[in-house]
């Protein structure tokens, strides 16, 4: 990516650059890994050439799957995570009606 300077050593980008940037930030901020985003790149850049957008959607596809294992995942942990909730708070009941300890004098 090139910029230009001003006289006072600000970098300057085009239009096109600030939109490339742009197009590159929404999948990264959503936690795709950069290694998936260089291969979907080439689906933008290389419009026409169908080799590309196969091997392009082809790595979508796969991430996409990747993302429905981690959420199904996740979704097992909150339930894991909903049973020992739920069996402290018994816990915490019963410890919150019990009688208290008698102090023993010495």
């Amino acid at each position: 990516m090139t910029s230009s300077r001003s006289d006072a050593g600000q970098r300057h980008y085009s239009d096109a650059a600030v939109q490339r940037v742009s197009l590159i930030r929404q999948p990264f901020d959503s936690g795709m890994p950069s290694r998936v985003i260089v291969t979907v790149l080439p689906c933008v850049d290389v419009r026409g050439d169908l080799g590309v957008a196969e091997e392009t959607v082809t790595a979508m596809m796969r991430e996409r799957d990747r993302i429905d294992a981690d959420i199904a995942h996740l979704i097992e942990t909150r339930k894991a995570l909903n049973v020992l909730i739920r069996a402290n708070s018994g816990h915490r009941a019963e410890l919150s009606t019990a009688p208290e300890p008698v102090a023993q004098s010495a």
